[in-house]
């Protein structure tokens, strides 16, 4: 990408995170220019363990590390500790995700590093407010999921907890702090220091799910695929036992599928006359739809929807996702040792501009002769 486009070009992160959380906060940053530098230890972040491993390469390590630059430190060690204290005067954000009281044992920790650069922006992703009684408490994305109320709200009911198989709110968390991380640098806020907090942002962001409960004190019903508050609005099984959306979201929209399905007759039903009448009949009107579609294809239906403006979509496996001719506009083509691998696009662009980062997954330690070389004391 053109350095014009590249917002936070000139920006330095040190990125003292592992996993999920922290790691996609500042895969953001790396692809929107910054000079990202991965501290790890001399074992290295653990999600490079994590499989599958493709010619040493973790998968799920590549999704959140590419743009990035790895340094070996042992913090433990003073001649290494006094090294990042170093980076951290010519730096301007820091990252960590830390468990409780490792940062300070580590002496990484914000009143430690604010002495050395006072206009660092200091992050700090925690599970849980420090003043809660889950302040020691790990927080997993699994254990975000079940005690956020999630993990009961999907699914169907009678079914066993059902967790979203990626780390969804790892990733929403990740976010959160990049959003505040860049916060810092337009803020003339000093110190800025930022505690973003895994479980919170997992209620928060699950908006209308906890509203339904603060206001009308209404409990969420577990409806697999379709939404509590709009009827028809979910998945539908076609004759060859394939899945297909239809998105209801209004009353014309209605009577446009009451109308290219044949059941014109229930226009003017009053069970279904609205949307809210729609969802008291939820069970009533499923049950109709569903024997309408089990009589032809998925293909079929999708052609009918699209030329009648219904919002409908197949339900994909994955294969299929980058079988569609839409995956060329979100995949990428990243250099490594080894070889070329796809990696998915930052889902925006700058005055039409992609945000692109051109660096590579790191191998651990890669660079950590070259930021040594750097940054050095003369």
């Amino acid at each position: 990408m053109d350095n014009n486009y590249l917002p936070l070009k000139g920006v330095r992160v040190l990125d003292l995170s592992h996993t999920a959380s922290g790691p996609f906060a500042t895969l953001i940053m790396a692809d929107l220019g910054a000079e990202v530098i991965k501290i790890e230890p001399p074992e290295g972040d653990e999600a490079r363990k994590f499989a599958p491993i493709v010619n040493g390469l973790s998968s799920y390590f590549a999704s959140f590390n590419r743009g990035k630059k790895s340094v070996i430190l042992d913090l433990k060690n003073n001649e290494d500790r006094d090294f990042l204290y170093n980076l951290v005067k010519e730096s301007n954000v820091f990252v960590e995700n830390y468990r409780p009281g490792v940062r300070e044992k580590l002496g990484v920790d914000p009143d430690t590093l604010f002495k050395i650069n006072k206009n660092l922006i200091y992050i700090s992703i925690k599970g849980f407010r420090p003043n809660s009684q889950y302040n020691d408490k790990p927080a997993y994305d699994l254990i975000v999921q079940a005690m956020s109320g999630l993990m009961l709200t999907t699914g169907i009911e009678g079914d066993p907890p059902i967790k979203v198989p990626f780390a969804v709110f790892d990733v929403i968390t990740g976010l959160f702090a990049a959003l505040y991380a860049i916060s810092g640098l337009y803020s003339s806020i000093r110190p800025f220091y930022t505690e973003v907090y895994l479980y919170d942002s997992g209620l928060f962001s699950m908006s209308f799910i906890p509203s339904m409960y603060l206001i009308a004190k209404e409990k969420p019903k577990r409806l697999g695929s379709a939404h509590p508050s709009i009827v028809p609005y979910q998945a539908f099984k076609d004759s060859h036992n394939k899945w297909f959306i239809v998105a209801v979201a209004n009353d014309r929209q209605w009577e446009k599928l009451c109308e290219v399905t044949g059941l014109n007759s229930l226009i003017n039903d009053q069970r279904f006359k609205s949307n809210e009448d729609r969802v008291k009949n939820r069970d009533q009107l499923i049950s109709i739809l569903q024997e309408v579609f089990s009589k032809n294809t998925r293909d079929y239906w999708l052609s009918l929807f699209e030329k009648a403006k219904i919002p409908s979509s197949p339900v994909y496996d994955i294969d299929e996702v980058f079988d569609d001719p839409y995956a060329n506009y979100v995949l990428f083509e990243l250099n490594q040792s080894f070889g070329k691998i796809k990696q998915l696009k930052e889902p925006a662009t700058i005055n039409g501009k992609e945000p692109i980062s051109n660096i590579s997954v790191p191998m651990l330690g890669e660079n950590t002769q070259e930021i040594k070389q750097r940054f050095r004391k003369s």
